[in-house]
């Protein structure tokens, strides 16, 4: 098992338990899986429920001779499939609304700081890229051309950004990690610098589409801005 394949299976699964000897030896996979175990461990918790304890009322007592015996009415019965399939359903309906993320952000520039705050993980510093397979998986030919002018891509991941599929790319900068997301579909009239605590950041538009570009606070990111505007071209 290699990076890639590691990587892979632990993002699915936080729980995977396989490739010990690969993780035995690599220190790089072992601070994804750290970074993904930490990530795990705040869903968890988001998602626990303190449900208090189920107190029965006091039943009154009922005086049996005030009771008065109704006739039975026979009416249609509920096949029991039938009832099963709708509690099925109301489950289904249930954990939808749970797990669909409703939180509207201000703009693309707050959600793309949250999107960094979930994926830790991604921001190490480290000279060994992802494979080939792996980035034309991520960023195919059809969606967008990025040669190696602009930096050894050290991360790879298909995300979602305002209900669009797009890559989330890392590079190495002076300062530590930059991420690059590439958003074919977000057309911007000008660029929008935006940051927080410790990161600046820019959204550029580029062609038909645009890119999020987001390192350090003290990175200088225009040398990185134009290697990948000369870098990318959309596809068709």
């Amino acid at each position: 098992m290699n990076c890639e394949q590691y990587r892979q299976a632990i993002t699915a699964d936080p729980h995977f338990d396989q490739g010990n000897e690969h993780l035995a030896t690599c220190a790089a996979c072992r601070a994804v899986r750290a970074g993904i175990e930490v990530l795990d461990r705040q869903i968890g918790r988001a998602l626990t429920i303190d449900v208090p304890e189920l107190v029965m009322p006091d039943l009154p007592q009922i005086d049996a001779g005030k009771l008065t015996v109704l006739p039975i009415r026979r009416g249609l019965r509920t096949p029991t499939w039938l009832a099963i399939a709708a509690t099925v359903v109301l489950a289904a309906m249930i954990g939808v609304r749970m797990f669909v993320n409703d939180v509207e952000y201000r703009s693309l520039a707050d959600e793309i700081v949250a999107h960094l705050d979930h994926e830790p993980y991604a921001l190490r510093v480290t000279d060994t890229p992802v494979s080939e397979t792996r980035l034309r998986s991520v960023v195919p030919t059809k969606l967008a051309d990025l040669d190696h002018g602009a930096g050894v891509i050290t991360y790879a991941q298909t995300c979602v950004l305002n209900g669009h599929r797009v890559p989330h790319l890392v590079i190495q900068g002076a300062r530590g990690p930059i991420t690059v997301l590439l958003l074919p579909d977000e057309k911007l009239n000008a660029a929008v610098e935006f940051g927080g605590e410790s990161i600046n950041g820019v959204l550029l538009p580029v062609g038909e589409g645009s890119i999020a570009i987001i390192g350090e606070r003290d990175e200088q990111l225009e040398p990185i801005k134009e290697r990948l505007v000369s870098s990318l071209k959309w596809g068709v």
